[in-house]
């Protein structure tokens, strides 16, 4: 199954619902553990851009295998 991303910068509340994860903390969690999708910040704004998350998660798939 694949789901495609928004061609928009997405916000911590749009990928935690895409990654159906229990809230916007886990990303926290990851990004202060450096093991999550990169972002950056729009001033005191996080964003992620979608190729890149497309790009970690098909690392992931990767290390599965």
């Amino acid at each position: 199954m694949t789901i495609a991303l928004p061609e928009r910068y997405l916000t911590p509340e749009d990928l935690a619902e895409l990654l159906a994860l229990p809230s916007v903390e886990t990303l926290y969690q990851w990004r202060r553990k450096r093991t999550g999708p990169p972002a950056f910040r729009v001033g005191k704004h996080l964003r992620y851009d979608p190729a890149d998350v497309h790009m970690w998660i098909a690392g992931l798939v990767e290390q599965e295998r």
